[in-house]
């Protein structure tokens, strides 16, 4: 991928549901590399030429976004949202410290779409080792909207954040119910810590009445150790089909004895690679239906 690939990209769906107002507009922007006071006008200015209306993505363009960048998902953007990272993509600049602080100040001053934009745009900027902090900065924000922007359908998180910034976006993930099924590589990147934090919650949860969603167990599974068996064999009993399910996969996932015994028991079976995933998939997706 290069920015000029993305930028052609966006272009090409701009074109197609920007109204001739927000073209002109738009064309005039992308005439010039930005400048810094350019950029921050034009960047505020952008909802008033294209409006803020979802873009209606085919599957071929879906399918062209992710081999622009592997896992970048933009369905559910706007057409602001294009715009703004189309801008971002257009900065002047001499060097990646230079484009990084101009950056930098645009999340400072941002508001609430803004930032949705910024984050979501991270995967196509340039010089992505230059954004790690500002990726982990968004991992611990309160707005939803901001925190599915880095956290759903965004590679970066999974190319770039260490370990403990992964960990907590996982963990975010789960307390404010957000889908984990579109977090960009999740099965890559499980990893015991986090494995035994999702235990603890999930007894604290037990612990205070509460469910949780089924989603959990596909971080568990290969994990799990004979201390944490009974916790599956509760999944097993439950009156929820998808907690049963998801038992059942992480058994499944398991390399104990015991686990692969309490499968049997189960009539559960070794599901592995791409079945695997699918049936995590679905689970995620009746889970937040």
């Amino acid at each position: 991928m290069t920015d000029k690939h993305s930028q052609d990209y966006l272009v090409a769906v701009l074109t197609l549901h920007l109204p001739e107002r927000g073209q002109v507009w738009l064309r005039t922007q992308l005439e010039n590399p930005l400048p810094e006071k350019a950029l921050y006008l034009a960047f505020s200015l952008v909802p008033r030429f294209t409006g803020k209306h979802p873009l209606p993505l085919t599957g071929s363009q879906l399918q062209e976004a992710g081999q622009l960048r592997l896992g970048f998902n933009p369905e559910g953007w706007t057409a602001d949202q294009a715009t703004r990272t189309l801008l971002l993509l257009r900065v002047a600049h001499q060097s990646p410290a230079e484009y990084s602080a101009v950056i930098n100040r645009l999340f400072k001053t941002a508001d609430l779409n803004e930032l949705a934009a910024l984050y979501a745009a991270l995967p196509l900027l340039p010089y992505p080792e230059t954004h790690v902090l500002r990726a982990a900065e968004g991992v611990r924000t309160t707005m939803t909207s901001v925190f599915d922007a880095i956290a759903l359908g965004n590679p970066y998180p999974y190319d770039y954040l260490p370990q403990e910034a992964w960990n907590q976006l996982v963990l975010k993930a789960v307390f404010n119910a957000r889908p984990l099924y579109r977090i960009y590589g999740l099965d890559q990147r499980r990893n015991e810590p986090l494995a035994h934090m999702l235990l603890d919650y999930a007894h604290e949860r037990w612990a205070a009445g509460r469910t949780l969603t089924p989603e959990v167990w596909r971080l568990v599974g290969p994990y799990l150790t004979a201390d944490s068996l009974p916790d599956v064999r509760r999944l097993l009993h439950s009156d929820d089909a998808l907690q049963v399910q998801a038992g059942t996969l992480a058994l499944a996932e398991s390399r104990l004895p015991a686990a692969l015994a309490l499968l049997s028991e189960a009539s559960g079976t070794q599901v592995v690679g791409q079945e695997r995933a699918a049936r995590w998939e679905r689970i995620g997706a009746q889970a937040y239906g």
